[in-house]
């Protein structure tokens, strides 16, 4: 039997000149949570749309399993799929009780759909004790929970989660994605979360997969994408990553900052810039210093500066809150990363 809950094969759509997505390969094992991460336009909920029925794909093959539901000569609809949805804006109905909101479409397929099935799901998300309230009794965060365990419920073979946080503010946004991550672990659930939020990538995906105008450009472990990203976009777009040029040597690569003594596989006398994040940066006040703090940006436990190199270069670096430094303060800017970092040809 196919391990993968869902696989789509050179997939393409349409919507005008421009494609939405683009020969897209994707595959999501069972009992995994992908987190499919990117800007707003690059695709991300339309591949849902495509994986959950709502769209046909103009190209390209979609399977469930083992079953193909989407390609050249079969289309199956969303409610034959056997997909859970959850919606940005919840799609609860107001007029229904927690239960009955639950239980409904379920209900309409197999009458006498049991209680205890209802009240096992509300109880793993934690609202077996406000089952008969309204929609308009609870909070964003149990609204979204609401529509989460109607999503479980038929024990789809495939959720899928498009932006369900967006909505919530900062602190319940914080918990719910704690939560979430436990429901869908605890629930043996296959996932996928649409976000363009990378922190909220890298803490709940047990793989992230980076879009950028309708393709993937990479897929793999949060701690893979983040520390070794395929492509410049990535790296950007993985947050906060300054550039540093350098000349590549047998000693390892010369910067404007010193040499940083990690062999590349690169000829000597080649160019290349790392990726740096402000956690891999370290400065010190020094009257001979050639770089200058402009700016900090308190960031509660930490302070966020950001430096001018001799170049003009501009490079971030945290520093322990209880550290203050005035900017125009001269420094001296070295790296301390603990552990080799990315890098791209410098063009």
């Amino acid at each position: 039997m196919d391990s993968s809950a869902v696989r789509l094969n050179n997939v393409t759509k349409r919507f005008g000149p421009t494609p939405a997505v683009y020969d897209l390969n994707l595959e999501v094992k069972m009992g995994e949570t992908l987190a499919l991460l990117g800007p707003s336009g690059c695709g991300k909920t339309t591949v849902l749309r495509l994986i959950a029925g709502f769209e046909r794909p103009d190209k390209g093959e979609i399977f469930l399993g083992d079953r193909l539901v989407a390609g050249d000569f079969k289309y199956q609809p969303p409610e034959s799929r056997g997909v859970g949805m959850v919606f940005q804006d919840y799609a609860l109905f107001p007029h229904l009780t927690v239960g009955d909101n639950v239980a409904f479409g379920v209900k309409q397929k197999r009458n006498g759909f049991s209680r205890q099935a209802v009240d096992s799901v509300l109880n793993l998300v934690g609202l077996a004790a406000r089952r008969a309230d309204y929609p308009h009794e609870l909070s964003g965060g149990e609204r979204q929970r609401v529509a989460l365990a109607r999503a479980l419920l038929p024990q789809p073979i495939l959720v899928l989660l498009d932006e369900p946080l967006s909505n919530l503010d900062a602190d319940l946004r914080l918990k719910m994605r704690e939560d979430l991550r436990v429901i869908l672990r605890a629930g043996n659930a296959t996932a996928i979360f649409v976000t363009h939020d990378q922190e909220e990538a890298l803490y709940i995906g047990d793989r992230v997969a980076v879009m950028n105008r309708g393709r993937i450009e990479q897929a793999g472990t949060p701690e893979a994408v983040f520390h070794v990203p395929a492509t410049r976009f990535v790296a950007e777009f993985m947050g906060n990553s300054d550039f540093l040029p350098g000349a590549v040597t047998v000693e390892g690569v010369e910067t404007e900052i010193g040499l940083i003594a990690q062999k590349l596989e690169a000829p000597s006398g080649s160019h290349v810039e790392f990726v740096l994040r402000p956690d891999d940066v370290r400065f010190a006040p020094d009257v001979q210093g050639k770089s200058l703090i402009l700016a900090r940006h308190f960031r509660g436990a930490m302070n966020l500066y950001r430096l001018r190199l001799p170049s003009g270069r501009l490079l971030h670096a945290f520093s322990p809150h209880s550290i203050i430094f005035n900017p125009g303060t001269p420094v001296r800017v070295w790296l301390e990363p603990g552990h080799n970092l990315a890098w791209f040809p410098r063009e």
